[in-house]
């Protein structure tokens, strides 16, 4: 079976003003790079369907979607806060996004595909509840993490999250949920500040001090996520694929390489093949170097791939 690639044209139309980091170039790089390097041709591709109001409701309140539905611009930009804005085409591009890691999850569930990568923007750790913050609206990952439980009656899920930042979001979401095992790593102390205290126990956050480089990360996920993971036993896996932490991304101040993207991809797939019948849907968070978040992105869905 393949490795699925699910994105839509739609979350190009996401656009957050001509400076913002996270922006409809971040797509294109990941597509230019699989193009150029021979990787699109041998990935499945699928569209990514709109999430529906039931999915997103499993994560968040409906109250707080419909602020979001209502706060949509028909022209310009509307902020929600200093870091994150809607255009006219923000609020299908979040639908999208959400309804990607929907897709993804009946893709491997249902054994059509090896495994999913979703390449989708805007991305989705840093939304909590009913909170949008860090250019994040829906929870992506979330929603993907709890249509398996809800629809396919997974039992325990991990989500494993190596985006620079803490993925506060998904915590919020899934803080004390004996259902859900997320281990990461992060910058600390670093936006959004938080992942450090009141840490609940299926939480396993490593943060990594500035300057950090392969070693710290390869001990992090060997010494604290591994252990932890072999223990809970997971059903399916979810990852928050984040590229900032690139030594070339200079939104931070971690230092990893191309390879450890894939090192620590096959370091979750085996895993995966353990315990999980090699399921993992892979969500994009952030990454804002082009050039880096494509050599990125591409050593992750090789590494998916078997490539």
């Amino acid at each position: 079976m393949q490795t699925a690639l699910i994105t839509h044209a739609a979350c190009l139309r996401h656009d957050m003003g001509a400076q913002h980091p996270e922006c409809p170039a971040r797509l294109s790089a990941i597509e230019d790079r699989f193009i150029a390097v021979g990787l699109a041709s041998l990935l499945a591709r699928f569209e990514a369907p709109l999430a529906t109001p039931e999915q997103l409701e499993r994560v968040h309140p409906a109250g707080y979607i419909d602020a979001i539905e209502a706060a949509a611009p028909a022209k310009g930009l509307i902020h929600l806060d200093p870091d994150t804005a809607m255009s006219p085409g923000t609020w299908e591009a979040s639908l999208r996004a959400a309804g990607a890691a929907v897709l993804a999850t009946d893709l491997v569930i249902g054994k059509q595909v090896a495994n999913a990568f979703c390449s989708v923007r805007p991305p989705g750790h840093h939304a909590m509840r009913a909170r949008s913050m860090g250019f994040c609206l829906f929870n992506n990952v979330a929603v993907g993490i709890m249509h398996a439980i809800a629809h396919h009656g997974l039992k325990r899920v991990a989500v494993i999250d190596f985006d620079v930042h803490h993925g506060n979001g998904t915590e919020d979401i899934f803080s004390g949920d004996e259902r859900v095992l997320m281990v990461s790593t992060f910058q600390h102390p670093f936006y959004p500040y938080s992942g450090t205290e009141a840490v609940a126990a299926n939480m396993v956050n490593i943060p990594l001090p500035s300057g950090s480089g392969s070693r710290p990360f390869r001990a992090a996920v060997d010494d604290d996520w591994m252990p932890a993971l072999e223990a809970f036993a997971p059903e399916m896996l979810f990852i928050s694929a984040g590229f900032d932490a690139h030594a070339d991304d200079d939104m931070a101040m971690l230092r990893f390489a191309d390879a450890d993207y894939r090192w620590v991809t096959e370091r979750l797939m085996g895993v995966a093949g353990r315990f999980s019948a090699g399921r993992i849907v892979s969500i994009l968070e952030g990454g804002y170097d082009l050039p880096a978040l494509g050599r990125s992105a591409e050593q992750h869905v090789r590494a998916l791939a078997g490539l």
